[in-house]
């Protein structure tokens, strides 16, 4: 094993071609990349989850481009570190410095960077986990270009690990490895899309399992369960138990079990898989509940976007708040049902007409056309209502919203729906 720096450290790229995943940013002829083909660096900020690439893009711009690399930490490294590297720009010309936690800059240390900044004596890539447009100070932001680095793909993460497998110089390669393909499918997905958590729990499972009686280290689903610490949903290779979670997770907070919602939901939590959780919590929120509680689905978005903010394991905590409260509120499908019902109808026939009456009569000549000379504006009556048809004529009657009233907001509604629709019949018909 080459040194004793963790795999992660050992794999971690050194020209841009190496970098796995953010192929938006420094594939070819991406942004970066251009800059580094060019030699045209601009200082930047990338933020992102953690073991995402951020420290790797910044050590593959300074490898591609000869330039000498320094790491520092904006929070804990002191101003007599950042003269040094100033030090060095000055004797070398260009020093690209990663300035991780750049949101936790402090004035003294960010006037001391500005001029260096401004003469390109070093290249700035601030490293940061926060919004740098709501966390990072504007002096900075306006000398860098900001990129948003993303979790890596399944696929990312597979390919790192195949390279860390296969490198005999920086990885694993000489070691007799036999990786089944549901431990690597586990370990590319539990880890939540953080590449540096992903190689180190390969590393500690090559180290630490014995050989078999064939001499090779065999590298399974439970062993990679241990050294992740995240259980997988299950062995099922065809993936319809992960998928059952997710189903019976629906399905219990529809029917308002707060157990078996927080059951399930711990299930997901467990196996790492966030994304997944969290898309689904969204639909649930305006699926299942809906109308009935138009406040617990925001609520439940919020807590949401906290989650994602926060990753793992802290976002269990709003998370738990979102769950409690889908299933333990009103549940309502009426906007969801009638949504479908509309789009049933849309895709049963072709387009209807228009009334004339609401076409578009802004250009000149509409009113030749008929075009908006019968319309009614609402504006002009008691109540900002007055009895209009709206629907195409073939249409007219077609209702798509039929709300239960399963709650007072949703019980509002229907009246509303209901007394409109009646008052627009009398008013059309004159019945």
């Amino acid at each position: 094993m080459a040194g004793q720096q963790p795999l992660a450290f050992r794999m971690r790229p050194e020209k841009i071609e190496e970098i796995v995943g953010q192929q938006d940013l420094v594939g070819k002829n991406k942004i970066i990349w251009r800059m580094v083909a060019a030699k045209r660096l601009s200082s930047m900020i990338l933020y992102g989850p953690p073991g995402t690439g951020k420290t790797s893009i910044a050590s593959a711009i300074a490898g591609s481009t000869n330039f000498a690399f320094r790491a520092l930490n904006a929070a804990t490294d002191s101003q007599k570190d950042l003269q040094a590297v100033a030090a060095e720009a000055k004797m070398s010309g260009t020093v690209v410095l990663l300035l991780d936690e750049i949101h936790r800059l402090n004035k003294v240390k960010q006037d001391f960077l500005l001029p260096h900044l401004e003469s390109g004596s070093i290249i700035l890539i601030g490293a940061t986990t926060e919004n740098p447009y709501l966390n990072v100070t504007p002096a900075i932001r306006s000398r860098t270009q900001i990129f948003q680095v993303h979790p890596l793909s399944t696929d990312d993460i597979k390919v790192a690990i195949d390279r860390a497998l296969n490198d005999k110089e920086k990885g694993l390669g000489n070691y007799p490895v036999l990786m089944d393909d549901a431990a690597k499918e586990h370990l590319a997905q539990a880890t939540n899309g953080d590449l540096r958590a992903a190689l180190n729990s390969l590393e500690l499972a090559v180290l630490s399992t014995a050989k078999d009686g064939d001499g090779n280290i065999p590298i399974t689903l439970e062993v990679v369960e241990e050294t992740s610490q995240k259980q997988a949903l299950s062995a099922d290779k065809d993936g319809d138990a992960h998928y059952d979670v997710i189903s019976a997770l629906q399905k219990s907070i529809r029917g308002s079990d707060v157990d078996a919602a927080l059951h399930y939901t711990a299930r997901l939590i467990a196996a790492g898989d966030l994304p997944i959780l969290v898309r689904r919590l969204t639909v649930i929120a305006y699926e299942d509940i809906g109308l009935a509680n138009p406040n617990a689905a925001f609520r439940a978005v919020t807590a949401i976007q906290t989650a994602e903010k926060l990753g793992l394991p802290e976002a269990r905590i709003p998370l738990a708040n979102a769950v409690i409260e889908l299933a333990l509120s009103p549940k309502s499908n009426s906007a969801y049902t009638a949504m479908d019902a509309a789009l049933a109808q849309a895709s049963r026939s072709k387009a209807q007409a228009i009334p004339a009456h609401l076409k578009d009569a802004h250009y000149s000549g509409a009113s030749k056309l008929g075009h908006g000379n019968d319309y009614i504006y609402p504006h002009d009556f008691e109540n900002d209502w007055v009895a209009q048809q709206y629907l195409p004529d073939a249409i007219k009657d077609d209702h798509y919203f039929k709300p239960k009233g399963n709650s007072p907001f949703e019980q509002q509604l229907k009246d509303v729906n209901k007394t409109l629709k009646d008052k627009q019949h009398r008013g059309l018909t004159g019945k």
